[in-house]
């Protein structure tokens, strides 16, 4: 933790700040609480990269910090070589307030430090920049956005060569940089037009967009189902103001289907989202205009998907009224889909297999034990969901067809190494195209599932501990629960403790037992006797606890017993700081 006075004070008197930024932190003379909550410590840079609140100020999004961690990203790169310089780095950004001006300032940074930059001509989706570091061979890659996050909020993803959020040794090697670097005085830069002129920087836009397509549609496995439909079948659309307000649409059109109706007021690329409080595709409350668009054009699906289009939500009809689908259930609509349509098709591998994260639900689990595919369940982001494809690419040992986590994000493909809501809008369509085409909507095609493989029932429950406090709060509850872990949550017997953190399997009265398949993150796995779970990690991205009730049970309303009991005991953490 800094002296956040004397960092205040350096910050003002700084010559590199310019009027406005100047005027901003004067302003805040006296105010304490902001003084602090801008200059108590760095934003951390960790292998989800940075993220904050766009302001002035050691911890948020600004500029100074944009350029200062990419100063410390190229140190890495050019310490890997001329070969890695030259390969470079692909830079992308999505609809947010100041996303186009931060990705200038790092594609900047970069060619200064003589890396070769390819940067986007405007906004795309994080999976096109996952697609392009791949297919041209880049060595690394930059995407400013905060996904989901509020409005206020901007964010620096970075990626490795594989196409993939960078694994923990390479984000502990730019923090390290960073640590040695001047925030101000630290980074080398050069005019944006200058670097094009020296053949730097390098625009990319349609030819990439069209080889990225290429792949996507290459994912499809029914086509006849969906022209068989076409007529008939709608579906409503909206980006959310961001990126994929163009390649989504487009994806579903060259699938085949004819009746495509974007919400227009969210067609409207804008980084305020004047038209939803959250761009969260996981708040059914954002989608009030698609409802009122769907119920007018008669459609049974509402596709949305998230600012930088790597997440997506689905509603569909259910009577008069339209119900969300969960990431978890979409995601097990899909791998039951994806696994049966690859049989009748015949391209189904022998040694297909299937990632979840382990926070997702266990019904993945019952329908590919169900379907004789192998599962396998990774730590919570797509990075080491990546590693493990790129595991079984080299031993051959199995073939993935299908990764997700429950928070919305789904992949498919050997083309990208992240989340990818263009694809999986193109997968949902056909999906429902197929379970049209037998009279059923997706809520009627999940009722299906459950009598096939079981009840099952999840809920995220998200513990907001904004500020310097909160975080103190949320270190407190995680060593509470690791230091006297609870012999019962909800009335239900704990039957074992994983601590994903140490690698520890800890059963009360007993002591430690085992080990866990894997380790290295801060995560409480507790096993309950019943066969349910519950399961507690601090958020990487945002300031708060994110604890999951993960249930199973012989009908859905006893299922939504335990639901209820496991996140009173959830709520009960946080009312106890």
């Amino acid at each position: 933790m800094t002296n956040y006075k004397a960092e205040y004070e350096k910050w003002l008197d700084n010559p590199a700040l310019n009027e406005s930024e100047w005027k901003e932190l004067n302003d805040i003379r006296g105010d304490e609480k902001e003084i602090e909550s801008r200059f108590f410590a760095p934003l951390e840079f960790g292998t989800a990269g940075l993220r904050g609140t766009m302001k002035t100020g050691l911890n948020n999004m600004n500029v100074h910090i944009i350029r200062h961690a990419t100063q410390a990203f190229a140190n890495v790169i050019c310490r890997e070589g001329d070969a890695a310089m030259q390969k470079g780095v692909v830079v992308c950004y999505d609809c947010r307030i100041n996303s186009d001006v931060f990705a200038r300032e790092a594609a900047c940074v970069m060619a200064a430090n003589g890396v070769h930059v390819r940067i986007f001509a405007a906004l795309r989706p994080t999976p096109e920049l996952s697609f392009a570091i791949r297919y041209y061979g880049a060595a690394a890659g930059v995407n400013v956005t905060a996904s989901h996050n509020p409005k206020e909020y901007n964010g620096y993803k970075v990626y490795w060569s594989d196409g993939a959020q960078l694994p923990p040794q390479h984000a502990a090697a730019i923090a390290e940089e960073m640590e040695k670097i001047d925030v101000f005085t630290g980074f080398k830069t050069i005019s944006f037009d200058e670097a094009q002129e020296k053949g730097l920087v390098e625009i990319i836009g349609a030819e990439t967009d069209e080889a990225f397509l290429e792949r996507v549609m290459a994912q499809a496995i029914d086509r006849d189902v969906v022209a068989k439909v076409a007529d008939k079948f709608e579906i409503v659309y909206t980006p959310f103001h961001g990126a994929g307000h163009k390649l989504v649409p487009e994806a579903l059109k060259r699938l085949g289907i004819k009746h495509i109706t974007p919400v227009p007021e969210q067609m409207v690329i804008d980084g305020a989202f004047p038209t939803v409080e959250s761009p969260n595709p996981e708040n059914p409350e954002g989608f009030y205009l698609a409802i009122d668009l769907a119920k007018q054009v008669g459609s049974d699906l509402i596709i949305g998907t998230d600012p930088d289009s790597d997440r997506i939500g689905v509603m569909v009809r259910e009577g008069g009224s339209f119900v969300t689908i969960s990431g978890n259930q979409l995601g097990v609509l899909l791998l039951d889909y994806v696994i049966n349509a690859r049989k009748a098709a015949g391209t189904l591998p022998e040694n297909a297999a299937a990632l979840k994260s382990i926070v997702t639900t266990s019904m993945a689990d019952a329908v590919c034990e169900a379907n004789g595919v192998h599962m396998e369940s990774t730590f919570t982001g797509f990075k080491f969901m990546a590693e493990k494809v790129s595991e079984w690419d080299v031993s051959g040992k199995y073939k993935y067809i299908f990764a997700y986590e429950e928070s919305y994000g789904y992949m498919m493909g050997d083309y990208v190494r992240d989340k990818d809501a263009v694809t999986a809008s193109m997968m949902v369509a056909e999906m429902a195209a197929h379970y049209y085409d037998k009279g059923m909507t997706l809520r009627d095609a999940l009722e299906s599932l459950y009598k096939k493989y079981g009840c099952f029932a999840e809920k995220t429950i998200n513990l907001v501990m904004p500020g310097v406090d909160g975080l103190a709060d949320m270190r407190a509850i995680m060593a509470g629960l690791r230091a006297e872990p609870p012999a019962e949550i909800g009335g239900i017997k704990v039957a074992m403790m994983r601590d994903y953190q140490a690698g520890t399997l800890t059963v009360s009265d007993l002591g430690v037992v085992g080990e866990t398949h894997i380790k290295g993150s801060n995560v409480l796995y507790f096993e309950l006797s019943d066969g349910s779970s519950f399961i507690v990690r601090p958020s990487g991205t945002e300031p708060k606890i994110k604890v999951y009730a993960l249930v199973h049970d012989e009908s859905m309303e006893a299922c939504a017993g335990k639901v209820e009991r496991l996140s009173a005991y959830a709520q009960s953490l946080k009312d106890s700081k």
